[in-house]
């Protein structure tokens, strides 16, 4: 079987000017519906981290790779979705994006405090949205063991803002 970055490398569709002029948007989207890709990004995803007791996914592409992976593991799986989501009692981190600002939302009573959550999302890119997953299961009382991502995009500070956890990239571009 070919290897995960080389599936994605093959798969991967690059949009133009999406989601606006001057963006070029990397669509994981046809490497998720191919079966050996998705099982050689999970498989590469979970192996990659040695000790975790739930896999946490980030709104949206994150609970795809979140519920293959905690199965993998066997495991369970927490999703960290965009604010308004989810029902009362809710944690909330707010941040700040390159053009604009967001809030993340868990379950305040989802976590048992000293949970080992292995978190995961299909991009890294200035790493905002991830450092701020990060930040709020850690208000939970989790230990975030490791960060996995699909592409990682270069140049943009992603990895450099999450300094000092264990990020795993599939492919850099």
């Amino acid at each position: 079987m070919p290897a995960a970055a080389e599936l994605v490398d093959r798969l991967t569709v690059a949009v133009p000017d999406f989601p606006e002029p001057g963006v070029l948007f990397r669509d994981l989207t046809p490497t998720f519906a191919d079966a050996e890709a998705f099982r050689a990004i999970t498989d590469e995803l979970v192996g990659a981290f040695d000790t975790f007791d739930l896999v946490a996914g980030i709104e949206a592409r994150g609970f795809l790779l979140a519920a293959a992976a905690a199965y993998a593991a066997r495991t369970g799986v927490v999703a960290v979705r965009k604010a308004g989501k989810l029902p009362p009692r809710t944690l909330i981190e707010h941040y700040e994006l390159e053009y604009g600002a967001a809030a993340l939302e868990i379950r305040a009573d989802q976590l048992v405090p000293g949970t080992r959550v292995l978190v995961l999302d299909d991009v890294l890119a200035t790493g905002g949205t991830v450092d701020a997953t990060c930040t709020l299961l850690e208000r939970a009382g989790a230990v975030v063991t490791g960060v996995g991502v699909v592409l990682e995009l270069a140049g943009l500070g992603g990895r450099e803002r999450l300094a000092g956890r264990a990020v795993h990239a599939i492919r850099l571009v």
